[in-house]
């Protein structure tokens, strides 16, 4: 008899977890999202215009969110410079248009001296403390955020600046919906960079490199993979992605001034951990999904107005943190102890 009540727990446990296997909450949470951004789009210009609209910001806090999530799943810290980095890059892109290159001339300079100047501060300032403490770490990149803010401050003034927009003020009406061009242009620039960035790491030696680097250092260094060097190449190509976010930012704020990327780097952050600080699909469907989510409650909620959208960002986040504490698409670790 006893036997037998076993059996049927374990029977039980066993279908439970079979049928928890089958019904995965989050994909399912993603299509009804998906499919009820489609119904309103359907049934409201507005929505649809908004909808559109929240994408290209959602783009935005993507591409930075993705390359904290870079920085995180090598050093397993934030780095609080990473906004900063990427309003630096955006000013040498309006210098170098003051010097009379055309803008996307700019853009592909202004990426690969992003590279440069990520890669030397992996190796300059990263490098010396990154076997010590993760809280030095920690100083380091809030100092940096601190000199950048200084530098940039004292080299071009604190006052606003202005950059032509890539993608000109015209706007298409796609079935009686108003979709600016601007928008279209900024979510297809994000989403070519971040797919090349998939196409790196999925199929090239240097990707596998990288990741091997930053997810089993110990063991990428027996098999010969330079560790130390991959690091350098993912905050290069961290800084590039911020890069992106930055001169994809400026047109939408209209203005060029040093505290630009400040908001958009808490945004991203929100949207690295809404999605998970380990997953790269996170956060891009965690910037998106933010994007879109702040567009739409700013359009039909009337007391959210942009001064406590940040605000009620992180009430989200933290709704969602309390149900799932490691994100969307993270996974919880065990640790043995």
């Amino acid at each position: 008899m006893a036997a037998a009540e076993t059996r049927t727990g374990t029977q039980l446990r066993n279908g439970a977890a079979s049928l928890r296997g089958l019904v995965r909450p989050i994909p399912l949470l993603l299509a009804g999202a998906v499919v009820f951004l489609a119904l309103g789009s359907t049934f409201s210009t507005i929505f649809a215009q908004q909808t559109v609209a929240g994408l290209a910001q959602g783009a935005v806090y993507s591409s930075l969110a993705l390359a904290l999530v870079l920085i995180y799943r090598a050093t397993e810290v934030i780095n609080f410079a990473q906004g900063e980095m990427a309003m630096a890059t955006t000013y040498v892109a309006y210098q170098l248009i003051l010097w009379g290159l055309p803008y996307w001339g700019a853009f592909f300079v202004t990426l690969a001296v992003a590279f440069v100047f990520g890669t030397v501060v992996q190796l300059a300032l990263i490098r010396p403390v990154q076997h010590k403490s993760v809280i030095a770490i920690v100083i380091i990149t809030v100092g940096l955020f601190i000199l950048i803010d200084g530098l940039v401050a004292w080299k071009w003034g604190a006052d606003i600046k202005f950059m032509p927009s890539p993608f000109g003020q015209t706007v298409y009406h796609v079935g009686g919906v108003p979709v600016a061009q601007e928008d279209l242009g900024t979510l297809l620039v994000v989403v070519i960079s971040v797919v090349l960035l998939w196409g790196l790491f999925r199929f090239t030696k240097l990707g596998l490199g990288m990741r091997a680097a930053a997810l089993r250092p110990d063991a990428a260094r027996l098999v010969g993979v330079r560790v130390d060097r991959m690091l350098a190449v993912g905050w290069g190509l961290a800084a590039v992605l911020g890069a992106v976010a930055g001169l994809m930012a400026e047109p939408a704020a209209f203005v060029l001034q040093p505290s630009f990327m400040q908001p958009i780097l808490l945004y991203a952050f929100s949207a690295a951990v809404l999605g998970g600080l380990e997953s790269p699909i996170g956060a891009v469907v965690g910037g998106l999904a933010l994007g879109v989510f702040l567009n739409l409650v700013g359009q039909y909620v009337p007391f959210v107005t942009s001064e406590i959208r940040l605000p009620f960002a992180f009430l989200v986040l933290l709704v969602v943190l309390l149900i799932k504490p490691s994100g969307l698409f993270g996974r919880a670790r065990v640790r043995r102890v």
